[in-house]
């Protein structure tokens, strides 16, 4: 029952993209098809999962251990651009139309802040106190982030058969729907305390 109030949390309420604002990069700039979003939704999602698995044990059992917290944002950092190298030379290989698709957003996973908000976040919040928990969050914060995507995607699609002022056009719409898009995920705020009991 605790993870699953782990996962609602961090899709429905604490939601990286549309709570927190991060990994704007990519919501805004591969949300305009949907088979582009999802696959960027479930790429950082997979990269994610990777990172804390990586980054958890590396804190705990290294930085920790060590005195070497002070590191911590460095570490990560490197550790998941490995990552995400390792990731696109996977979809190269052997999705090389997702890979082609996703283009430039692919390495830009690199500085998604939410990838490496995640992993600290993870090691930063008291209640995410074992490694099963920080890998359900991580897991959570992906399917947020790919909801997020999802969601905005088909926001877009009716955003192009819209017919805006022309001061609206283009970035500006797209900036407002992205706002009221976030503002409606603020109704969860309690709901995963009510369902689940805190």
């Amino acid at each position: 029952m605790k993870f699953l109030m782990i996962i609602m949390t961090s899709v429905l309420v604490n939601n990286y993209v549309l709570s927190r604002f991060l990994g704007i990069c990519p919501f805004l700039g591969v949300s305009k098809k949907l088979n582009q979003a999802t696959g960027m939704g479930v790429a950082v999602t997979f990269v994610m999962l990777l990172a804390t698995s990586v980054t958890w044990p590396i804190q705990k059992f290294l930085l920790d251990r060590f005195g070497l917290g002070y590191l911590q944002t460095i570490v990560f950092i490197l550790v998941i651009a490995a990552l995400v190298q390792f990731v696109e030379i996977v979809l190269k290989k052997y999705i090389p139309a997702l890979h082609a698709s996703l283009g430039i957003y692919l390495p830009l996973i690199t500085t998604n802040c939410a990838v490496l908000g995640v992993t600290i976040n993870n090691i930063r919040d008291e209640t995410i106190n074992t490694f099963g928990k920080a890998m359900v969050n991580s897991l959570g914060c992906g399917i947020g982030f790919l909801f997020a995507m999802v969601l905005f995607s088909g926001v877009r699609s009716r955003l192009e058969d819209a017919d805006p002022p022309k001061a609206f056009r283009g970035l500006p719409i797209t900036l407002i729907a992205a706002a009221i898009t976030s503002l409606s995920l603020f109704g969860f705020s309690g709901v995963a305390t009510g369902l689940f009991g805190g």
